[in-house]
Order: C-alpha cells, then structure tokens, then sequence
C-alpha cells in the first residue's frame, strides 16, 4: 500500500542541499513553532483516596493555585519572567515559557476539601484528594 506525505514546496527541509549553508546567513537562530507547555498528570485512584502527580517544573510554590468544587479539581501556575538585560549583548533565542499554564480535571467522586492536601518538590505537585463519604440510603421502619 502506498504512503500518502503532504509536501509543503515553501519550507526549507533538510533535503536541500543549500539549507545548512543559508541558514544562519540571514538569522542567527532559526525559530520552530513550539507547542505552549502544559501540566502534565497522573492520577491514581486508592480505596478512600486519589494521587495526583502533576509536573509543574519551573514554578515557585507560591505562584501554584489549587481549587476543588465537588469532582472538579483545577491546577493553575504563573512563571513570572526576571528582565535583566545586560549591557552590549542580545536574546538569539529564548525557549523558557513565561506566562500561566492552568489544567482542570473531574474525578469520578466528590472531594472532601478539608482532607486534602498538597506538596511540591523538585518541579512535581502531589495532591492527595480523600473522597467524601457517600451516603447510603437508609431504611426507614415504619411503627
């Protein structure tokens, strides 16, 4: 069976001879597209509880926001960028994100809020988000 490849004629592959040699002729650096970074996740489901694992690298703990309504669990982060230019040089390139990044996620069952609880270490938030207890139905006897 044939391989059906979509071939752009305006972009500079690595096929043509001429690219290594022009390509810093008119630029010093040349820039890709860069998908915007997100949080990466992994969730666990225990008996009472769930781990979340979230990979925030990068980030001061202070500028690290959680909020919980119900099933629905939020992370959201801001990476503030330090402007400290130095005299008689330039950026070529720059690939650190600086911005907000923000995730948000349900779960199967409710969250007791006052339970929960949360770490960040080495770029990675852990939550630890007990269920609320769900209530049974109850038989009532009839006198």
């Amino acid at each position: 069976m044939a391989n059906i490849t979509r071939i752009d004629p305006f972009s500079v592959s690595s096929i043509d001879p001429f690219d290594e040699v022009f390509r810093g002729f008119f630029r010093p650096v040349r820039i890709e597209n860069t998908p915007q970074p997100q949080i990466k996740i992994d969730v666990e489901e225990r008996d009472n509880s769930y781990a979340v694992h979230a990979e925030i690298p990068g980030v001061e703990k202070e500028n690290i926001h959680v909020t919980i309504d119900g099933n629905q669990v939020s992370i959201s982060a801001e990476v503030r960028k330090e402007n400290e230019v130095k005299e008689g040089s330039r950026i070529l390139r720059s690939e650190r994100y600086f911005g907000k990044v923000s995730r948000s996620f349900a779960l199967e069952n409710e969250i007791d809020e006052n339970g929960a609880e949360a770490r960040y270490k080495d770029g990675v938030l852990e939550l630890v988000l007990p269920k609320k207890a769900v209530n049974t139905a109850k038989k009532l006897v009839i006198s």
